[in-house]
């Protein structure tokens, strides 16, 4: 397939772009900058200079290509989201943003349509023990403004992949993504000078490594169902206070310091985070229809050579 690829000099990007000529697919690359234009043809990829949140521009830079299928990988997180305000920009891609690209897979003549979702759009709650599969409600008001801005977003990305006629949509809810990326790469530093303190008692969440999640979207492209979700993470969910501890023990840091977890009350999204929402995630879905395993089915594989990136 010819392929655009927004945020294709992104954290899973970056990643996509090799496994999807790996694959014999040609790429056409999003970027706003000369740098990730020039990285992006260093890897064989035909690069697009343009901003997906201008749809003028956008189709601009498109007018006269053509593209059998979308993916959207674009986000604005750069670091570990401490804040509310810190998700407003992805919120943006994720609604304005969808909306530009549909308009330019119309556009481009594509079909097929993968989005980025996300694994907390089942809510920033404690969903107990048992694992969650793509049926159950996703990405529901909260009656809490905040969160309800980052729900709005996910389901408008979803909603309008799903519903736009002549789209074949499909949503890929990924976990917390984590590797040799630039949010893990932070966080190991910050545990380094033991400037990570962690909650007790903390959350559990669900992580995906970078090249399973890339793994994933080219998969997607071929066999995922239109209008169908998949929940792409690992195999073993983990607590906030362990992955951190994993994170510090894999670069050779001293294990982090612990505080109490009502000290982050003051922080309502980082509390949510790392402290309220217990979630567990089924990814067999993914594994029947997709024929996708995680090569790092827990972060215990993933985060070994994460001294080296750091250096």
């Amino acid at each position: 397939m010819r392929v655009l690829l927004a945020g294709a000099a992104g954290t899973v990007g970056s990643a996509l772009v090799p496994l999807l000529r790996q694959a014999g697919h040609e790429v056409l690359g999003l970027t706003r900058s000369e740098r990730g234009a020039a990285r992006l043809s260093a890897e064989g990829a035909e690069p697009v200079r343009a901003d997906m949140m201008d749809a003028g521009g956008l189709l601009a830079a498109l007018e006269g290509r053509t593209a059998d299928a979308v993916i959207h990988q674009a986000t604005a997180i750069t670091g570990p989201p401490l804040f509310h305000r810190d998700l407003y920009a992805t919120d943006a891609l994720r609604e304005r943003g969808t909306a530009n690209l549909l308009r330019a897979a119309a556009l481009l003549g594509a079909r097929r349509f993968v989005t980025q979702s996300f694994f907390l759009g089942y809510g920033y709650r404690d969903h107990g023990s048992l694992p969650l599969t793509e049926d159950r409600p996703f990405a529901c008001p909260t009656g809490h403004r905040a969160f309800d801005r980052h729900m709005r977003s996910m389901r408008a990305n979803e909603e309008q992949a799903f519903g736009t006629p002549g789209i074949e949509g499909v949503a890929l809810r990924y976990g917390m993504f984590y590797g040799p990326e630039p949010s893990t790469l932070k966080l190991a530093a910050l545990t380094r000078r033991r400037a990570l303190p962690v909650p007790r008692p903390s959350g559990t969440v669900a992580l995906v490594h970078i090249h399973d999640a890339a793994a994933a979207a080219v998969a997607a492209l071929d066999r995922g169902r239109p209008g169908q979700a998949y929940n792409i993470v690992d195999d073993q969910p983990v607590t906030f206070a362990d992955y951190v501890g994993a994170v510090a023990a894999a670069v050779g840091a001293p294990s982090p310091l612990t505080v109490p977890a009502r000290l982050l009350a003051a922080l309502p999204y980082l509390y949510a985070l790392m402290v309220s929402t217990r979630i567990r995630l089924s990814n067999d879905k993914a594994k029947r229809e997709l024929g996708w395993h995680p090569a790092f089915p827990s972060h215990h594989e993933g985060l070994k050579g994460l001294r080296e990136a750091l250096t």
